[in-house]
């Protein structure tokens, strides 16, 4: 070694991995997570209306069935069911009744909107006036008050599964616009542009199921056939029925054989003295 070289001194640390990490913390969260979530929908549940928790229950006793009834249009656009039966007929009438109350443009003509529960579901009559409240005179096409009010109803109609049918009706004015247009033609004309004006604003195109125009056939007014609340339109808002029960299939039949009843031996009559 040559004198007056430095000496190097390499030291190397031995690599080793650090110590163990607890995961019980993890576990602990998560089950407070899970926790949490649990009471939120807890609460929700009870802050809840009566449909949406039958609606819960409903899931969770038959999901499949849940999942078909949500796909088939039988609930409303707010998440909730909404069937509405003959039973809850009052009650729709009276949201209806508030829905345009409410509303400050249609205030003036609140007293020309009739809500009529019937064997058929609930009739809604826009009935005119001395003026033409909800379309032109003579005119398929609405006012301003009747636009507003059509739509108005479509919002709140469109969220039920129940069916409409519209319906237009005149007075016994003859129509003297044209020689080829008759009351019977601005009756359904009148019928199909409400019905067109609803499904622009909220009902579904698959809700109506009819329209009808009926001239001055059915006058609601019979007394006065010139009265102008006879020129109307009505909205039908039918019940919805119960599905009807599936049939239960047949038994099948038992095609073994199967013997013959056994002819039991003739019994000889006791004998008598008197003839019959």
């Amino acid at each position: 070694m040559t004198s007056g070289q430095p000496i190097i001194i390499i030291k190397r640390r031995a690599k080793g991995h650090a110590g163990h990490h607890g995961g019980a913390w993890k576990v602990a969260y998560a089950d407070f997570v899970t926790a949490m979530m649990s009471l939120f929908i807890v609460l929700w549940l009870v802050s809840s209306s009566d449909k949406v928790k039958k609606a819960v229950g409903g899931y969770f006793n038959d999901p499949k069935g849940a999942i078909k009834d949500a796909g088939s249009g039988a609930r409303g656009s707010g998440g909730e069911s909404v069937t509405v039966k003959k039973d809850d007929m009052k009650k729709l009438k009276d949201k209806l009744e508030q829905a345009v109350r409410n509303s400050a443009a249609l205030q003036k003509i609140k007293e020309h909107v009739v809500f009529t529960v019937t064997n058929e579901g609930l009739r809604v009559e826009l009935l005119e006036g001395d003026d033409s409240t909800f379309f032109e005179s003579g005119s398929p096409l609405p006012t301003e008050f009747g636009k507003d009010l059509l739509r108005k109803l479509a919002e709140e109609i469109g969220k039920l599964p129940n069916k409409v049918t519209v319906e237009g009706h005149t007075d016994s004015r003859p129509y003297l616009g044209r020689v080829d247009y008759s009351n019977w033609e601005l009756s359904a004309d009148r019928a199909n542009a409400a019905r067109r004006l609803m499904q622009h604003t909220g009902i579904r195109e698959d809700q109506v199921t009819q329209v009808r125009g009926f001239a001055d056939q059915s006058l609601r007014n019979a007394a006065n056939p010139k009265d102008g609340t006879n020129r109307r339109i009505t909205l039908i808002i039918q019940y919805q029925n119960d599905p009807e029960p599936a049939a239960k299939p047949a038994a099948p039949a038992d095609t073994r054989t199967r013997a013959p009843p056994a002819t039991p031996a003739p019994t000889a009559e006791p004998p008598s003295s008197a003839h019959r």
